[in-house]
């Protein structure tokens, strides 16, 4: 018996009519998810960075190009205050910059500095083989199958289309 399992066993005897079926999918994401934060957050422990803060790196990495606040907001999801935050503590850890556009003296672009990259061509290898690790015994079909079952249900729950 997994941790689910446990969990709809004690909400079945609570609220015996409440129909948790839906948790032998959406709890055990939750559950992966938060387990593999904690072993990225382990990895990240030594760098003073936060996960959420190599978010807002692996964002700027992946584009390969300065991004506007906004979009760094929109391609991780994370409100726009938290985002100024992240962005002022890793500008101050010398991993960002920011730049003021001259044609338009409101826009301010960000992006990696050979620091950030540095860290996050570090980092992010480490967290794709936790990645690698976590879905091991599954076939190649069956990562194949559970991605596409996946993606469906994020394309429900997730309006942007990133």
């Amino acid at each position: 018996m997994d941790y689910v399992e446990r969990v709809r066993e004690q909400w079945a005897e609570q609220l015996p009519g409440l129909d948790t079926s839906a948790a032998e999918v959406t709890a055990r994401l939750r559950r992966i998810s938060g387990l593999l934060d904690a072993q990225v957050d382990a990895v990240l422990a030594d760098r003073e960075v936060t996960r959420p803060e190599l978010d807002v790196l692996a964002a700027l990495r992946r584009t390969g190009r300065p991004l506007r606040a906004g979009e760094v907001t929109t391609m991780t999801g994370a409100p726009g205050a938290s985002i100024t935050k992240r962005l002022d503590r890793l500008e101050r850890a010398g991993l960002v910059a920011r730049t003021v556009l001259e044609r338009d003296r409101r826009g301010v672009v960000v992006e990696l500095t050979d620091a950030g990259r540095a860290l996050v061509d570090d980092v992010f290898p480490h967290q794709v083989a936790l990645e690698h690790r976590a879905l091991a015994d599954l076939s190649d079909a069956d990562r194949a199958t559970l991605a596409r079952l996946l993606a469906v249900v994020l394309r429900r729950v997730d309006p942007a289309d990133h």
